[in-house]
């Protein structure tokens, strides 16, 4: 078997319906049947959904359960470098043979039937996950929620609404409510759900259905809060109330997210799992996750421009990601006082004008590029064009690389650039740049 024979496989795999998103239940419980239902025989389940922050939630969830010992399942989506990183057995990622036989596995259940990627691709990580013992199994959400290929599992141990705002509208609604619907039926009745910070209109949606089944609810702000306190934050409930010094996830943001994760693990701690304040704090400190307002310190961008510029890579694409990062540009201005200098580039399925107008004023310079690889990419003309339509003197470039090439010669000084608009985006960086 070669390195990444699954690649090959995961291209079979994406011929088998019309349609890369067509949300239903109907085929992967189809196939889920075919395979034993391996969705059934998990160890507990948090499921987790959002629209921002739902993956730094997760990973720091993973972070603390693996500090104190646990051996944690995880599913995610979407990759940044190979599909790997999307399942994780017991605390790694899948290696690759293990990766290739559950999807050839998958393959030969459906049987040629129509079933999307995301769904096949569910499956084979819920087949793993029952295959390879693991004390607990977090689950991200891929899009939206009632009809997402993860909402299969009937009665999780924990849901957890991150964050919702205005994105995917083609599949999810045109409106905060109607997509906070798709979001907010991830609850199940009886089964805590931890729900963070919440636009007002996406808040009653979710509290409403909360009601409806009868899932009790702790939000941000009423049942749980946390305030900054220097690199990290204070925590505080009615029952627990710690400080954590140091969080290894950069941004303001990330305060909300591990608030979340915090409020998660009260309810895992009534559920029997043994999480001390020690695990908390240490996972705290450690959690990783890629993408997601990442220091570079090496790579093609970096050599580029040289070790007295700050590079940082973001896979944020929609309205309130631009808002977060306008927040982290102020905080940096007000810290170190560099020029900011964007490079962005996104899909045509995502609001470009509602992502870069809360960076129009913190702006040195911007230049548009397109995702290589990616059919549903803007042009760098597109991305350009739609920067300038919002008051961002944008630049085209051929590449991130030449981006920051041009970047290099036309700055006045050393600044800071932030590469930004897709994950996809991101992941491409990360490539060149590991």
């Amino acid at each position: 078997m070669t390195k990444r024979y699954s690649d090959q496989v995961l291209t079979r795999l994406t011929q088998l319906h019309p349609k890369i998103i067509d949300l239903s239940l109907d085929r992967i419980e189809r196939l889920l049947t075919a395979l034993g239902d391996p969705h059934l025989k998990l160890p507990p389940v948090v499921h987790v959904a959002g629209t921002n922050g739902k993956g730094s939630t997760t990973a720091f969830l993973r972070a603390f359960l693996e500090a104190a010992g646990y051996r944690v399942h995880v599913y995610t989506s979407p990759h940044l470098v190979s599909f790997s990183e999307r399942i994780r057995l017991a605390g790694r990622i899948i290696a690759e043979s293990e990766l290739a036989r559950q999807l050839e596995e998958c393959e030969a259940a459906n049987d040629g039937a129509p079933i999307t990627y995301f769904e096949i691709t569910t499956a084979a990580a819920f087949k793993a996950f029952a295959e390879t013992p693991a004390d607990i199994v977090l689950l991200e959400v891929g899009m939206g929620g009632r009809v997402d290929a993860t909402n299969v599992v009937p009665k999780p141990a924990l849901t957890v609404i991150t964050p919702i705002s205005m994105d995917h509208m083609g599949f999810l609604g045109d409106s905060l409510a109607k997509i906070a619907y798709e979001k907010a039926t991830i609850q199940k009745p009886g089964v805590p759900s931890v729900v963070g910070w919440q636009a007002a209109g996406a808040l009653a949606v979710i509290e409403a259905e909360a009601a409806r089944i009868a899932a009790p609810v702790s939000r941000f702000g009423r049942d749980y809060r946390v305030e900054a306190l220097g690199a990290g934050v204070r925590y505080h409930s009615q029952t627990l109330d710690i400080i954590i010094p140091k969080l290894g996830l950069a941004g303001a943001h990330q305060h909300q997210n591990i608030a979340a994760a915090l409020a998660g693990v009260e309810v895992l701690r009534r559920a029997g799992f043994d999480l001390p304040e020690a695990a908390l704090v240490q996972g705290a400190a450690g959690v990783e996750w890629p993408g997601r307002m990442q220091t570079l310190t090496r790579g093609p961008v970096c050599e580029v421009l040289g070790p007295d510029w700050a590079v940082v890579l973001d896979g944020g694409h929609n309205q309130s990601a631009g808002q977060m990062l306008a927040g982290q540009a102020e905080a940096w201005k007000a810290a170190d006082g560099r020029d900011l200098h964007l490079i962005y580039g996104m899909l045509n399925s995502k609001a470009i004008a509602d992502f870069l107008q809360p960076l129009v004023p913190h702006l040195a310079s911007a230049r548009g590029v397109a995702i290589p690889g990616e059919i549903n990419s803007l042009s760098a003309a597109e991305a350009a064009a739609a920067g300038r339509s919002v008051g961002i003197a944008a630049d085209i470039a051929e590449g991130v690389v030449a981006a920051a090439r041009a970047l290099r010669d036309a700055a006045p000084r050393p600044g800071r650039l932030l590469i930004a608009g897709s994950l996809y985006l991101a992941g491409h960086v990360l490539s060149e740049h590991r």
